[in-house]
């Protein structure tokens, strides 16, 4: 199975504006950023309590 090409992606894009609206976008975004970037960090083995020790 191939990537989605560029027209795919912008009809995705559509379809999830139109769910959420523009206003709700950005918020998203930042959820699933934080999300992901909480997933690599339990994958590398980083816990919370190394960022407290320093």
């Amino acid at each position: 199975m191939s990537m989605p090409g560029m027209g795919e992606l912008v009809i995705i894009f559509l379809i999830v504006l139109v769910i959420f609206g523009a206003g709700k976008i950005p918020k998203i975004a930042k959820d699933m950023g934080s999300g992901i970037r909480e997933f690599k960090k339990a994958i590398s083995g980083e816990s919370d309590d190394k960022k407290e020790d320093k």
